[in-house]
């Protein structure tokens, strides 16, 4: 059994050491120096309470065993009811389900918040999460072709797109991260 709560800034060395080693070794993530535990702080905080980190753990225990965040699509007010998601899991935890179970959680997170979008962006191939994301719902919405150069080759970078909600006309502002909290699906 999991925890899954909302991520604070105590949580950030866990979530850099996570994420290091997807900079470092693939092309999971886009960014080519890893970020340090101030920077992965300044994230968590920079969205003024709006888009979610979550994370998991064992219950009783202050470990991060992964995490799930959302951030802007784009920037641009006409945007705001888009958001792009990403999932992590420390490499010790993969193929136990705490990546699916944290995505589960945050589409929940996200719906309740009224946001209408979700949207996220991997280098091609990735069999692994392209079939973790159809399965949580996504569905291929475009391609990239040689746009990500990372570790001495181009990548292709597809999309793939979630329906939250029905968006309505005029949509409802999404609701604040903070006032809804973690939703476990």
């Amino acid at each position: 059994m999991i925890e899954l709560r909302p991520a604070t800034a105590d949580d950030a060395d866990d979530i850099a050491h996570i994420y290091a080693p997807y900079v470092v070794t693939n092309a999971v993530s886009f960014e080519e120096k890893v970020p340090s535990t101030r920077e992965i702080r300044s994230r968590i905080a920079a969205h003024d309470g709006l888009y979610p980190w979550i994370v998991a753990g064992q219950p009783g225990s202050d470990v991060v065993l992964g995490y799930a965040y959302a951030k802007p699509f784009r920037p641009g007010p006409a945007y705001r009811f888009t958001v792009e998601v990403a999932v992590y899991v420390g490499s010790d935890m993969e193929g136990q389900g705490i990546r699916k179970s944290l995505l589960a959680a945050l589409i929940a997170t996200l719906t309740e918040q009224d946001f209408t979008q979700a949207v996220v962006t991997l280098t091609t191939p990735n069999d692994k999460l392209i079939q973790m994301f159809e399965a949580g719902g996504f569905r291929r919405a475009g391609q990239y072709r040689e746009i990500c150069f990372k570790n001495g080759q181009w990548n292709d970078v597809g999309l793939w797109q979630r329906e939250l909600s029905d968006p309505s006309n005029p949509p409802s502002e999404p609701k604040l991260f903070k006032d809804v909290g973690v939703i476990r699906s």
